[in-house]
C-alpha cells in the first residue's frame, strides 16, 4: 500500500513542472498565456472515456501518450505550432504505479512539441482524460475545412487503418501474425501527430482536417464547410493500410471490402486529409520531405451536384458500389 496521495500532492508530485514559454504556469486559479506579437490563438479539445475511446488494458504511458497526440493533431489540422495544454483528470484512486507511466508517456510528448503543461483539474470518479491544447498560427495562415476547390487533388498523409485493425483483433473478432498486430497496436495506442506536416502545408494546402473517426467521415467535414464533393480511387486507398493489403488478402481471411472498410471508416489514424491545387503538386511533395512525412494523392474534389458526397471508383474510374460509416459518438 502505497503513501495517501491528495489532490494537491498529486498534481505537484506528477503535474507541475517549469513553465518557461507561458507567463503563468499551475499554481493559480488561471494560467496565463502570452501568443507571439501578431498570432492568433488556436483552441482545441479532447476527451478520452476509458471504455469508449480506449480500453482497460493500455498501458499507462501509450494512454498519456495519445491523451495528448490526438489534440496535437487537431492543431496539426489547423497548422498551428503548439504552446500549452491543459488537463482535467478523473481517476478512480491516487495510484503512484499508474500516475508515474502516464505523466512520462505525457510529458514526453509534451516536450518533444515544445507544448506546456499549464493548468487543468483532477477529481476522483470514473477514468476520463480531457486535454485542452493552445496553439499559435498567424492571421489569415490556418489550415481550415472550408478553403477546398472543385479540381483540387486530395491527400492523405501516413497510413490508415491498421488502428482498426488491432481494435478489432482486441475485440475478439480477427487475429493477425504477431508482427502485424504489434504494428497495428503502436498505430492504435500510440498514434503520431503531424505537426512537422501542418506547419509545412501553411499557404499550400486549401482545407485540411485530421482523421480521428474515418476517413470518409473527417472528408465529409471538409466536403460541407467547403460546398463541394470528391472522388477517390479506391485502388490507391487499399494501398493505405500499413499492414499490407495484398499480405491481408492472400492470409484468406480479409477481402477487399474488409480492408477497405478499415482504411476508409476504421478511425483512431489521427493522419491529415488535405486538399490542394493540381498546380501545388511539386510543393505538396516538397512539405512531404521537409516533414518526413509520406502523403498519398487519393482523388479529387469536384463540383456538388447536390449534398457534398464521396464517389468511390476502382483504378479504371468505375464506380464502386459499397456504403461505409466512420465513427459517431452517438449514433
Amino acid at each position: 500500500m502505497g503513501i495517501p496521495m491528495g489532490e494537491f500532492d498529486l498534481i505537484r508530485r506528477y503535474f507541475t513542472r517549469p513553465t518557461p514559454r507561458a507567463v503563468l504556469g499551475v499554481g493559480d486559479d488561471c494560467a496565463l498565456l502570452q501568443p507571439r506579437p501578431g498570432m492568433q490563438l488556436a483552441i482545441s479539445s479532447d476527451m478520452l472515456v476509458e471504455g469508449r475511446h480506449f480500453l482497460s488494458t493500455v498501458s499507462p504511458a501509450a494512454l498519456g501518450h495519445k491523451a495528448l497526440a490526438v489534440n496535437l493533431s487537431d492543431l496539426a489540422a489547423c497548422g498551428a505550432q503548439p504552446l500549452a495544454f491543459t488537463l482535467a483528470l478523473a481517476l478512480p484512486r491516487a495510484d503512484a504505479a499508474w500516475l508515474e507511466p502516464f505523466s512520462q508517456g505525457l510529458l514526453a510528448l509534451a516536450d518533444a512539441h515544445g507544448c506546456e503543461l499549464v493548468g487543468g483539474d483532477t477529481t476522483q470518479g470514473p477514468l476520463n482524460i480531457c486535454i485542452t491544447v493552445f496553439g499559435e498560427v498567424p492571421p489569415g495562415q490556418a489550415l481550415l475545412r472550408s478553403g477546398a476547390q472543385a479540381g483540387d487533388d486530395l491527400y492523405v498523409s501516413g497510413t490508415l487503418g491498421d488502428a482498426r485493425l488491432a481494435l478489432e483483433v482486441f475485440r475478439g473478432t480477427l487475429s493477425l501474425p504477431e508482427a502485424v498486430f504489434a504494428q497495428a497496436r503502436a498505430r492504435l495506442e500510440t498514434p503520431t501527430p503531424r505537426m512537422a506536416l501542418g506547419l509545412a502545408l501553411r499557404g499550400i494546402a486549401t482545407a485540411a482536417a485530421d482523421v480521428s473517426d474515418g476517413l470518409l467521415g473527417d472528408l465529409g467535414h471538409i466536403l460541407r464547410a467547403s460546398g463541394v464533393a470528391a472522388v477517390i480511387d479506391t485502388s490507391i486507398a487499399m494501398q493505405l493500410i500499413a499492414a499490407g493489403a495484398d499480405t491481408l488478402c492472400a492470409d484468406g481471411r480479409f477481402d477487399v471490402k474488409k480492408i477497405l472498410a478499415c482504411v476508409l471508416a476504421g478511425g483512431d489514424d489521427y493522419e491529415l486529409v488535405f486538399t490542394a491545387p493540381v498546380a501545388a503538386r511539386q510543393a505538396v511533395q516538397a512539405a512531404a520531405a521537409q516533414a518526413q512525412t509520406r502523403v498519398t494523392r487519393i482523388g479529387q474534389i469536384e463540383a456538388a451536384s447536390g449534398a457534398p458526397a464521396v464517389r468511390l471508383v476502382d483504378a479504371a474510374g468505375a464506380p464502386v458500389l459499397r456504403q461505409f460509416a466512420s465513427f459517431d459518438h452517438f449514433a
